[in-house]
């Protein structure tokens, strides 16, 4: 029994000092790693992710830790005087304060606060930070953190929408050549193609206002993937951040980022769609064209040909488009093939580029209003085109079939033929020669003749943008009914946006009204009990 006791107290003896050398060591974490990183990885990694953290974080990292200071508070496991104290600590840590220490805090942000407010209590505060996890806080920063940047990126969008939609009144009235295929097709104004506009940009913020509010969960409270031991009520922590309600399941809220995939995705299919517009842009003030102009100040040179003057503004807004779509690419990347549960991979690789998209995003929408602001319409140019290029040739065919009782199809034959001699012949649409159409309808067997009035009015650029009755059509009477319906979208959602913003604003000022009301009454009833 001796030797055994003797043996059992040696094995104990080695367990000690192993543990000992982990206890003693200095700044230590966990009992489990017993080395500071090493430099590469610090270097590398770690440092980095600090800063950007620092950077983008840290305010929404104060946030969540006085939201939990509350609810140790609820929960009896601190005073209200504890709480207040450790409160001000947290109004401390800045960038100034907050230094990434390989050795004492690993250059992790969490670890880096915790130990800036422990080090500087008058006394320790046990319980603070007991039953808490990294994950649950760092997707709660995560999504606080985009939604930051989504109302500053619809910011943008809402002041965007007002000079696109005077754009498309003070020229919904101006013929311009629509193109299908490349080739002009249809006469509309630039009126009617900004309110196409117009109308993207309210899809874009009713879209991202759905997803923002669906993103709006608060993951705070899941613990590190199977929620926790204590009785976190997670409900009045999603409250006190402004969220709409907790993440529901405690797996997802820390092992999911869809939301991210979400906001880049639209993000991305917003670029898909300016570029295609900026690609019009583009097109429009080729010297091929030129239906537009830009000030000099907006404009690039060449540094061979000094006749030209490059609208290079528009290239710049069409490659940034690009880095949208990679992005999201980039995001979706960073999750596919990864299991369902906290890893750094999915919450720290995948989202390294979120604020260069949003960024990027951001940029998009200021230069694009930009030229929005500035740009001018060659209607000469514009209407030369419209009256050389036959454009009314769609309307003739409707003639011949309404009016003349020619069936559809050979009445586009009809018309066809005779753009087509017309062009033979190098006559334009205002050179009149309702003969020639006279002729070619009765070898059709159809004796029709268009008086001279009628075959001009039906080839005039003015004539077919005043030709088309439908809703939604190119006719200015269409274009201001929808314009006037969009100006009235607008502003219910831009309200219902200005109300998203003044919540996240209130945020920090409700917390610290609350902290400070619930101390005194712990203190009125420590006092008066």
């Amino acid at each position: 029994m001796k030797m055994a006791r003797t043996k059992q107290a040696e094995g104990g003896m080695n367990l000690d000092q192993s543990a000992a050398s982990v206890l003693t060591a200095p700044g230590a974490l966990t009992g489990r790693v017993q080395a500071a990183p090493d430099q590469t990885l610090h270097d590398e990694v770690l440092y980095p992710q600090f800063l950007y953290e620092m950077k983008h974080y840290l305010p929404h990292y104060l946030l969540a830790e006085k939201a939990l200071l509350l609810e140790y508070a609820r929960m009896e496991l601190i005073t209200g005087e504890e709480m207040m104290t450790l409160s001000g600590l947290l109004n401390q840590a800045d960038g100034v304060n907050l230094v990434a220490d390989p050795e004492a805090n690993m250059s992790d942000m969490f670890f880096t606060i915790e130990k800036f407010v422990s080090d500087r209590l008058p006394q320790p505060v046990a319980t603070w930070h007991v039953d808490r996890s990294r994950n649950d806080l760092q997707a709660c920063v995560q999504v606080m953190f985009t939604r930051a940047k989504i109302l500053e990126f619809v910011g943008g969008l809402l002041e965007l929408f007002p000079s696109l939609h005077r754009l498309a009144l003070e020229t919904l009235e101006k013929p311009m050549p629509g193109y299908t295929h490349y080739q002009s097709a249809q006469v509309i104004s630039p009126g009617f193609y900004f309110s196409a506009v117009t109308e993207q940009v309210l899809d874009v913020l009713r879209h991202l206002l759905f997803i923002y509010d669906d993103l709006n969960q608060c993951p705070l409270g899941a613990g590190a993937m199977a929620g926790h031991e204590l009785p976190w009520d997670r409900r009045r922590l999603a409250n006190l951040l402004g969220f709409s309600h907790d993440r529901h399941h405690a797996l997802l809220a820390v092992g999911s980022r869809d939301w991210a995939l979400r906001v880049a995705g639209e993000l991305s299919t917003f670029g898909v769609a300016v570029s295609r517009i900026v690609t019009d842009l583009i097109t429009w003030g080729s010297s091929g064209y030129g239906f537009i102009t830009l000030p000099d100040e907006m404009c690039g040179i060449s540094s061979a040909m000094p006749q030209k003057k490059n609208f290079t503004i528009l290239e710049r807004i069409r490659g940034k488009c690009a880095h949208l779509s990679t992005y999201y690419l980039d995001i979706a990347l960073g999750q596919r093939n990864t299991p369902l549960t906290n890893l750094v991979e999915v919450n720290k690789e995948a989202l390294s580029q979120m604020n260069a998209l949003f960024q990027t995003a951001g940029s998009i929408v200021r230069l694009l209003h930009m030229v929005i602001d500035r740009i001018g319409f060659n209607e000469a140019a514009m209407r030369q085109v419209c009256e050389q290029d036959y454009l009314g040739g769609f309307g003739l065919a409707n003639a011949l079939t309404l009016h003349y009782g020619v069936p559809y199809r050979q009445a586009q034959v009809l018309t066809g033929a005779y753009i087509t001699e017309s062009i033979a012949r190098h006559l334009n649409p205002a050179q009149v020669d309702a003969d020639m159409l006279h002729s070619l309808c009765l070898r059709q067997g159809y004796d029709i003749k268009l008086d001279e009035e009628e075959h001009e009015r039906l080839f005039q650029a003015d004539f077919n943008l005043r030709s088309k009755h439908s809703a939604g059509s190119a006719h200015p009477d269409s274009v201001l009914r929808l314009l006037e319906r969009q100006s009235e979208e607008y502003g219910s959602v831009a309200e219902t946006w200005t109300q998203r913003k003044s919540d996240a604003e209130q945020i920090a000022s409700r917390l610290e009204r609350i902290m400070k009301n619930e101390s005194e009454a712990n203190r009125s009833y420590y006092v008066n009990g």
